[in-house]
């Protein structure tokens, strides 16, 4: 099984100073062992099976001259008799090269998280569209695209896309804890309650599954922060610190010493 380790690395991405000083990074997404990678390992197949030409053509794009290929799921949008033609073109060509669609699916996700551990978001976002083609039921698709989206800093995207991929994986912690940050994130842009209490349900949901989730129960604690219910902050925290000192973020501490003492006395 693949299994992919600190992929992109870990950031709070919650507080104001923190995602300033971290801009690039995404949220939880060690990415390890978890529900959604069960792929086989693939023998050394090569992106020739990719279209050369790409699946809509290089004049088919919005108003703002993007590539549908680089949107979520292509744009949502209905295919012209070209763009289908392509599509067949290339399903049949990764019907010849893998073993089964999944499997290319899984294949071309790979390819995606390669691109956006790179950087190059908009190939990581058409790998991405070409493994959702290949099997709807691939979260790490919707995954994908979210991580893109939340780095071009378009939350609702992000999340619209997110929960699809929570839709097909629905006790994946790691994607679960994934949705709640960019959620918190969402919140803090845009003063959206409806995307904090959704935050707080996809969190108390995480520790549900996984109450050694370190990471999900210092996430709550922002929660609680940004309702300045500091108590209960404070006791997530706690929780956090006892589950794995090493998942504290330090900057987050500080932010809450200054809203209220620990009452523990543990943090000064």
């Amino acid at each position: 099984m693949i299994v992919r380790i600190n992929l992109i690395q870990w950031t709070l991405v919650v507080l104001p100073f923190l995602a300033v000083a971290q801009p690039k990074q995404f949220v939880t997404s060690a990415r390890s062992g978890d529900s959604v990678r069960q792929s086989r390992t693939v023998i050394t197949p090569t992106e020739t099976v990719t279209p050369s030409t790409e699946i809509s053509s290089s004049s088919d794009t919005d108003a703002t001259h993007i590539s549908v290929n680089t949107l979520p799921l292509f744009g949502e949008r209905p295919k012209t008799a070209a763009q289908i033609g392509e599509e067949i073109h290339f399903l049949n060509d990764c019907d010849r090269n893998f073993a089964s669609r999944s499997e290319a699916s899984d294949f071309f996700a790979n390819r995606g998280w390669d691109y956006v551990a790179n950087g190059q978001l908009d190939t990581a976002a058409y790998r991405f569209n070409l493994s959702w083609l290949l099997n709807d039921r691939n979260a790490d698709a919707y995954w994908g695209l979210g991580v893109v989206c939340y780095q071009k800093n378009q939350l609702p995207d992000a999340i619209r896309m997110l929960k699809r991929g929570l839709a097909v994986a629905d006790s994946n912690v790691v994607l679960m804890t994934d949705l709640a940050t960019v959620e918190i994130k969402h919140y803090q842009d845009k003063a959206n309650a409806e995307a904090l209490t959704d935050a707080e349900k996809h969190l108390q949901r995480a520790i549900g599954i996984s109450p050694a989730n370190a990471t999900s129960h210092q996430k709550l604690s922002v929660v609680y922060y940004l309702r300045a219910d500091y108590a209960k902050a404070w006791d997530y925290l706690h929780q956090a610190h006892h589950l794995d000192l090493s998942s504290l973020d330090l900057g987050y501490v500080n932010e809450l010493l200054a809203k209220q003492p620990d009452p523990k006395g543990i943090f000064k």
